[in-house]
């Protein structure tokens, strides 16, 4: 069975996971956002079906930009492809892999780094260089 809406779950796991880290209830959540608690029930529980401006009105409410909560996720590659019915076409190249993780500063820095060495690989020699605002 494809399942259409995986995005949903990626967002409400984002938002249940940040709500976790702030000690914050799904009625605080609701009463920021202005939506009902019980819409907010449903959708942590996978039988509700969010909008756009829902999904703004969240990320508002948990300061949080909504591009984050949709790229970004805990949930591993098995679980995501499983989410969307095994439909989901590999992004990048055998060898490299995209993760989400907790760093301090320091290693941050140090993963940007890498990242940007390996962006740069993957574009190629004959990529355009990015414009410096001068």
């Amino acid at each position: 069975m494809v399942r259409n809406f995986f995005y949903n779950e990626i967002f409400f796991s984002n938002v249940l996971r940040i709500l976790d880290e702030r000690a914050m209830s799904q009625k605080e959540l609701a009463e920021r956002a202005g939506i009902s608690t019980a819409f907010i029930s449903d959708v942590a529980k996978g039988r509700g079906n969010p909008s756009i401006r829902t999904m703004e009105a969240i990320s508002i409410a948990l300061d949080v930009p909504l591009p984050v909560l949709l790229e970004s996720t805990d949930l591993n590659r098995q679980a995501l492809n499983e989410l969307a019915g095994d439909k989901i076409p590999p992004s990048l190249p055998p060898g490299y892999q995209r993760v989400t993780v907790v760093l301090t500063d320091f290693q941050a820095y140090m993963a940007t780094l890498w990242d940007e060495a390996n962006r740069k690989k993957l574009r190629g020699p004959y990529a355009p260089k990015k414009q410096s605002k001068s």
